[in-house]
């Protein structure tokens, strides 16, 4: 079972989104990614959000560019969180993507992160913290990785005042 799917609308995304593999790697949290496109394969996308949901799925991670529906369309097919990563491309630079996730209907929420890989980031953080509301295990593992971020930036504090300290 895979506690977050991630869904990608094209695969040329995948360089953006991969730091988001890369942080639930890290925590131990189980995931799949695959791509599926809400425009060009709606019936894809459906299959995909009821089997892994059916299969105990806890967030749905989404990417897209352009129209960026991808995000929108899995919170109508499902009720578990969907977190929709905007991806930059053409002359809008990623602006139409961040519009069209954010804009959602009432009761049909993506909660929607930066674009690209610091979206990918956050989104795989967002998505371990809903997940480590019912799971204590996952809550000490975020914590402790927040100290180790917390302790580097301290030692690279350090290490800059001593560097430019007269």
């Amino acid at each position: 079972m895979s506690r977050v799917v991630i869904l990608m609308g094209s695969k040329s995304d995948e360089e953006k989104i991969s730091p988001c593999t890369e942080i639930l790697q890290d925590l131990g949290i189980s995931f799949v990614m695959t791509v599926s496109s809400a425009h060009r394969t709606p019936e894809r996308t459906r299959a995909l959000v009821r089997g892994q949901e059916v299969a105990g799925a806890g967030v749905f991670i989404c990417a897209a560019g352009m129209a960026a529906h991808l995000a929108g369309a899995v919170a109508a097919l499902t009720t578990r969180p969907v977190i929709g990563i905007p991806v930059s491309r053409g002359v809008l630079a990623g602006m139409d993507a961040l519009f069209s996730t954010v804009q959602m209907p009432p009761g049909f929420p993506v909660a929607t992160v930066a674009l690209d890989k610091a979206g990918a980031y956050n989104a795989a953080w967002l998505a371990a913290q809903i997940l480590a509301l019912a799971d204590p295990d996952l809550d000490n593992r975020i914590t402790a990785a927040r100290k180790r971020m917390r302790l580097d930036v301290e030692k690279a504090g350090e290490e800059i005042s001593r560097k430019y300290s007269m």
